[in-house]
């Protein structure tokens, strides 16, 4: 079966490098489901999962926002911060997502609610895709 180059990279270096049959991401105008062979288009994610799937294997990493840019045979992601479910600290991560339900239920003026609702988001993507792994 074809396969797309698949480069997943953020500020700090590559997170993901390899050859997938499919990759499936939430792009801002929705989900994405890519094969080889794809239109040529650029696009800006939310954060959520990226799913690479080559024969029956699938493997998860979480993204927090950034771009897709799909060529023929080669997807790249450039994003803020990416990880590999086997990779993602769980414990820090649930920690994480306290902290954002508690600022968000707290009744303090000094909130910055859309900080605390990204926080909240990323957390909870970092939690779904470690249980996914």
């Amino acid at each position: 079966m074809k396969t797309l180059q698949v480069h997943i990279v953020t500020p700090d270096g590559p997170v993901f490098d390899g050859d997938v049959e499919m990759i499936t991401t939430k792009a801002e105008s929705g989900e994405l489901g890519i094969l080889p062979g794809h239109i040529p288009m650029v696009a800006p994610l939310q954060i959520g999962a990226v799913r690479l799937n080559k024969g029956n294997e699938t493997e998860f990493v979480a993204v927090n926002g950034g771009f897709v840019e799909v060529q023929q045979e080669k997807v790249t992601i450039l994003a803020q911060t990416a990880e590999k479910a086997d990779s993602i600290d769980i414990a820090r991560a649930e920690e994480a997502k306290k902290r954002a339900e508690s600022r968000l239920q707290g009744n303090q003026d000094d909130v910055d609610f859309k900080r605390a609702q990204l926080a909240l988001k990323r957390a909870m993507n970092r939690i779904d895709v470690y249980k996914h792994h």
